[in-house]
């Protein structure tokens, strides 16, 4: 399922990747958007969770470690946009592929190159993302922006890593791990570049989502990540000497680099609804065990680190419906829940899968369509916004702690494009307290 990975290529103008910088301090957000000090206890809790206060609900300890009480609902989108309503989060990608040579470069301006093309403002850019900025800041200044200005609106800055496909350059699916994961010195850059990315956050508070559809690869290569090679020990002794190189170390390693070099960031691992069979996505199985799916693929990307991590990332399509309906592909879900696909169903998969693992998750990238929409370019019908924000509850008992909206390839609908209706949908929610996690 190939991503839409454009956010602000350095063949666009630089300036318009450069949001505005500032620190992004050293605790959490409290629910208005302040920042906590470390140590602060926000506003919905009296003590930490885990002490009693508020039971055992599933992803209070997310929602406490990033200062929210709430449910909590985000997209990908502009800046303006960002500030028009009172969004909990807001992700972008990291991808694009890494900087030539062993390591991250010292200066975008001079001698540094991403597939053989310079990253100075006057060649045109690069790729690499650590230089998706103005050449004379030090390489990394995008992703230091973005946790800037994100957080400075009073948001939680999410980053989906999404590397290895691009880096690559191999066919999306089994390649990736079959072949990319096994090439030890494409391993030690992959390592390199997550370990710069990291470096940048340091003390932040972030969202961090290592790799969509990667796992799910994994998953369908092999039930057993113990026995799918990779290099990992091999290609960072740095951090992970003691990992296995395998594609469940390669995970462990991901995870674990996140608590040495970013300790104030939350990590999670990516579950496809694809991964362990039938697409529970498009399912019309009525005898189908969706729990059962959820539960291999729970176990697989346990064994892969998500008991290290502190939530899943999942997800409900990557394009429209109504888009997809304009090629013949059915992706509509039911949302009378009578027939399949349908919520219920994707939520019984979710649950299965969360409550399996031990962990909360976040729906992601959720298509942005309306049904007043014209069904056209930037504009498709889709019922996901409005069954979402009119079913909060439904997704606090599946053990969703989050769910961000964002178009998942050119052409989509975006917040920009939607007449309105995310933006909306986010002011009556945030008027209306937000959803509880504890019924």
């Amino acid at each position: 399922m190939r991503r839409f990975v454009a956010p602000c290529l350095a063949t666009i103008v630089f300036a318009a990747c450069s949001s505005g910088g500032g620190s992004t301090g050293d605790g959490g957000t409290s629910p208005d958007g302040s920042i906590l000090s470390d140590g602060a206890i926000p506003d919905g809790y009296t003590n930490p969770p885990g002490d009693g206060s508020l039971g055992s609900c599933s992803g209070t300890d997310v929602l406490y470690k990033v200062g929210k009480s709430h449910l909590l609902v985000g997209a990908s989108m502009e800046d303006a946009t960002a500030k028009s309503a009172p969004f909990d989060l807001r992700y972008q990608y990291i991808s694009g592929g890494f900087a030539d040579g062993s390591g991250p470069c010292s200066s975008c301006a001079s001698g540094c190159t991403a597939a053989g093309k310079s990253c100075a403002n006057n060649a045109g850019g690069c790729a690499w993302w650590g230089c998706w900025q103005y050449d004379q800041d030090p390489p990394g200044g995008y992703a230091r922006n973005f946790l800037g200005t994100v957080t400075g609106d009073g948001q939680i800055p999410m980053i989906s890593y999404y590397q290895i496909l691009q880096a690559s350059k191999v066919t999306e699916g089994a390649a990736e791990v079959n072949t990319a994961a096994n090439d030890a010195a494409l391993m030690g850059r992959y390592f390199a570049d997550w370990r710069f990315l990291l470096q940048q956050i340091g003390q932040s508070v972030v969202m961090l989502h290592i790799e969509p559809d990667f796992w799910g690869y994994a998953e369908q290569v092999g039930s057993d990540p113990h026995a799918e090679p990779a290099a990992v020990a091999s290609a960072n002794a740095t951090d992970c000497a003691s990992e296995e190189n395998s594609i469940a170390g390669m995970g462990r390693c991901l995870i674990a680099m996140v608590r040495k070099y970013a300790p104030n960031a939350l990590v999670g691992l990516h579950a496809s609804a694809w991964a362990a069979g039938p697409d529970i996505g498009t399912n019309t199985d009525t005898q189908l065990n969706v729990a059962t799916y959820g539960q291999q693929t729970a176990a697989f990307l346990t064994a892969c680190g998500a008991d290290q991590a502190d939530y899943i990332v999942v997800e409900a399509s990557d394009r429209d419906a109504g888009y997809y309906q304009s090629i013949n592909v059915s992706t509509w879900w039911d949302d009378t829940n009578q027939k399949l696909p349908s919520f219920h169903q994707h939520f019984a998969w979710a649950k299965a899968l969360s409550e399996a693992a031990g962990k909360p998750l976040v729906y992601w990238q959720l298509p942005l369509g309306n049904m007043s929409l014209p069904n056209q370019t930037n504009a498709w019908k889709d019922n996901r916004v409005d069954y979402f924000f009119g079913h909060t509850s439904e997704l606090a008992a599946a053990h969703v702690v989050g769910f961000a909206f964002g178009a998942g390839a050119g052409g989509q609908t975006t917040p920009e494009s939607d007449g309105g209706n995310l933006v909306a949908k986010v002011k009556a929610y945030a008027a209306s307290g937000g959803q509880s996690l504890c019924p």
